[in-house]
């Protein structure tokens, strides 16, 4: 009975294209969006060509400071701040009046980028020419200091190296926010229609009475819905996950960086699909137990939504903590755990313990919230109009 019911929950779900359409094709397209912004920021900027507006007074010596960047297109202009605000130019470069001369001389000169640091094409040109500016300013500082006779460590007695604990760590840190927010979201958006019918939309279209009255069991109905929910959640994150990993390692190069060095790929995409079915799951629970608790599928969207957004905090605190760093609580607390083992993962760690922990507390969670609903469908107030 339990099967027949499910297969036909089942059935009825994906033979509405309106929900089709909200569980696989918009959870596919957005991802799909967010992989490919993601990309776009881990772009170096080499093949782009940026606009630097200068002032039609500038010496060729000054002009020279900027030869060997090809991807910078100096522009000639009467008034360069005008330029930048139109739009025009990325950014711009003020030379002090006689800078040439007052660096001959020995004495301060003075130099203004403009740009909108909040723009990426701009703070990536102000960048490259803060870094013209600095080769200019270490050459005449070891000028200076061999005319006076001197050693130039003089000036730099130290000498600091950086290195990271992992390589390619910046595209390992962006597909550790991508991946489980791409995830949480599209099993979200997935599973939240399907469990709005299934319940507020039942008793809204008058039909509930109707299958309570049938020989079925309440907890056997409630099990078939439950799980029809879990399944379309399910489906929906690990279609997202195969058709992100896809596009990330046939069609990024940057993104793809952090993939291409693990040895065990396979054992970290199968482990990600476990964890996924099982936040499906916990999902579902949520999303059943606001949608009993709601008399129609406006209703039962208004609750789920704000729980729902709920995927953004363990986004904010997970982004500013080490792979190192990450304790208990991270991997116990459900919903902030799939950000945290998902991050291990990325960078190639296999923690079985963490993995888990991460599993038992959604299991315990989803558990008590599955109990919670049929407490609530197994009394009328709750199913019935």
């Amino acid at each position: 009975m339990l099967r027949n019911i499910y297969l036909k929950e089942i059935k009825d779900s994906f033979r509405d294209r309106r929900t089709l359409l909200l569980t696989v094709l918009l959870p596919l397209v957005m991802m799909t969006g967010l992989t490919f912004f993601y990309e776009s920021l881990m772009s170096d900027g080499d093949g782009d060509v940026y606009n630097l507006a200068v002032s039609e007074a500038i010496s060729e010596e000054e002009k020279a400071i900027l030869q060997g960047y090809e991807n910078i297109k100096i522009i000639l202009v009467q008034n360069p701040e005008e330029m930048v605000q139109e739009g025009e130019a990325h950014a711009a470069l003020l030379f002090e009046e006689g800078f040439i001369e007052k660096i001959n001389n020995g004495d301060e000169a003075g130099v203004t980028i403009l740009g909108d640091s909040f723009s990426q094409k701009s703070s990536f040109l102000m960048n490259l020419v803060s870094s013209a500016l600095t080769v200019l300013e270490k050459d005449v500082i070891s000028t200076r200091l061999t005319t006076l006779g001197l050693d130039t460590q003089l000036v730099q007695p130290i000498s600091v190296h950086y290195q990271e604990l992992a390589e390619d760590n910046t595209s390992a840190n962006l597909l550790a926010m991508l991946i489980p927010l791409i995830l949480a979201l599209a099993i979200g958006v997935g599973a939240g229609p399907a469990a709005s019918d299934l319940f507020a939309g039942e008793e809204e279209r008058k039909t509930m009475e109707a299958l309570l009255m049938t020989p079925v069991k309440r907890s056997t109905l409630l099990l078939a819905k439950w799980l029809t929910i879990s399944t379309i959640g399910a489906l929906t994150g690990i279609i997202t996950l195969l058709v992100v990993s896809i596009e990330i390692y046939f069609f990024t190069e940057n993104l793809k960086q952090s993939l291409s060095g693990h040895e065990n790929l396979l054992l970290i995409m199968g482990i990600a699909i476990v964890i996924a079915i099982v936040y499906a799951m916990l999902v579902a629970s949520i999303l059943m137990v606001t949608s009993i608790a709601a008399k129609t599928v406006k209703e039962s969207q208004s609750y789920s939504s704000p729980i729902m957004m709920l995927t953004v905090f363990p986004l904010m605190i997970i982004t500013g903590i080490g792979v190192n760093e990450l304790a208990f609580h991270h991997f116990a607390i459900p919903i902030l755990n799939l950000f945290s083992l998902l991050k291990e993962l990325i960078v190639g760690v296999v923690n079985y313990e963490h993995i888990f922990i991460t599993i038992g507390s959604n299991i315990i969670c989803l558990a008590i919230l599955f109990v919670v609903g049929r407490i609530m469908f197994l009394k009328d107030k709750w199913v019935m109009n």
